[in-house]
């Protein structure tokens, strides 16, 4: 990972599903922290549900403070198609941010069928995508700075 001491970094945070949101925050924190991102350069609000993270994501990058957004949510399926719907816009809506505005804008987002899985993805079995989600922020900003200079 190169230098991040000089980075930016705004996370936005669904609050539905926080028993998983709320690991996979502590993991991305934890991650920027340990790669150098000096605490007091990252920035975290909470938006009530993952179909508003494009919105919350827009809002820090609209700023124009951040080097990257990072979103953290989690949609379970149910037995209604809610699911499809909230996953389909989160997911066109955190990319359209992205490309609108020129900066990483991170899919921290858990689709899953139980709730077990994702916990299991949440610091479980299967790590923590708080953690990835962190470090392909660090990335992208680290791969546009490279193409820029």
């Amino acid at each position: 990972m190169p230098d991040a001491s000089n980075v930016a970094i705004g996370i936005v945070v669904s609050e539905w599903n926080s028993e998983v949101t709320g690991p996979l925050l502590d993991g991305a924190l934890n991650t920027l922290v340990k790669h150098g991102v000096n605490p007091e350069n990252i920035w975290v609000e909470n938006v009530p549900g993952t179909f508003e993270l494009p919105l919350g994501a827009k809002y820090f990058a609209e700023d124009g403070d951040v080097d990257a957004v990072i979103c953290i949510g989690c949609v379970i399926q149910g037995e209604t198609p809610h699911f499809d719907f909230v996953c389909d816009a989160a997911a066109n809506g955190i990319m359209r941010v992205g490309l609108d505005y020129g900066i990483p804008v991170i899919f921290g987002v858990l689709t899953t069928l139980t709730q077990e899985q994702a916990l299991d993805r949440a610091g479980g079995k299967h790590g923590n995508k708080g953690i990835e989600a962190a470090v392909t922020a660090l990335r992208m900003i680290r791969l546009g700075d490279e193409l820029a200079s």
